[in-house]
């Protein structure tokens, strides 16, 4: 592998992809002590990004699966998500559980709510990626598709690691059921508005 291909791939995943620590720190946070729960964020955040892989590889070559107008309204994905989790905060508050009550019955997260998730986050990344791919040539977009493969790994291991600090932790145990809606709700308003959807 060329060294300056797999420099600029890791740093180009990086740039794209700050703020899916913020976002993987809360899922991890909020479903700390659930079975399988890391498995199903990892799982997760897999398959969205290898979703956003294949639609770059694809616009890379000219094929394009959604008009420029419509990635915007992916937002509406992290949008859902938060409004229901708020939905479900203010439904726990009205019926006086407990932060302790809530984090009995939460059903935990699915693989498939993560992966909603990335997937809308990074769909502007995909004009970021576009271009480097188009340009590449196959043997490059294999360097880059392998470097941003590891870095989801890495980037999940930040996650859970920034989730598991005792600071951090204790926020996520108690503002994590707050914290949680309202970073799906700006990230996705983020998304619409930012395409101008």
């Amino acid at each position: 592998m060329n060294a300056n291909i797999v420099a600029a791939a890791a740093g180009l995943f990086a740039v794209t992809n700050v703020d899916d620590i913020v976002v993987l720190s809360l899922f991890f946070g909020r479903s700390a002590g659930q079975h399988g729960a890391a498995k199903r964020i990892v799982a997760g955040q897999y398959l969205g990004f290898t979703a956003l892989l294949v639609i770059t590889v694809a616009a890379a070559y000219g094929a394009t699966f959604l008009p420029e107008s419509a990635i915007a309204y992916l937002g509406l994905l992290p949008l859902a998500l938060g409004l229901r989790a708020a939905w479900q905060v203010w439904k726990d508050h009205r019926s006086g559980k407990s932060g302790e009550q809530r984090r009995d019955e939460r059903s935990g997260v699915t693989a498939l709510q993560v992966a909603s998730v990335t997937f809308a986050n990074g769909s502007d990344n995909i004009g970021a990626y576009v271009p480097v791919f188009a340009r590449t040539g196959i043997a490059g977009i294999a360097v880059y598709v392998t470097v941003f493969l590891i870095m989801v790994g890495v980037w999940c291991a930040a996650g859970w690691f920034f989730a598991t600090r005792p600071a951090v932790a204790k926020v996520i145990g108690r503002w994590g059921h707050i914290l949680h809606p309202l970073v799906l709700i700006a990230l996705g308003l983020f998304i619409l508005i930012q395409g101008g959807a």
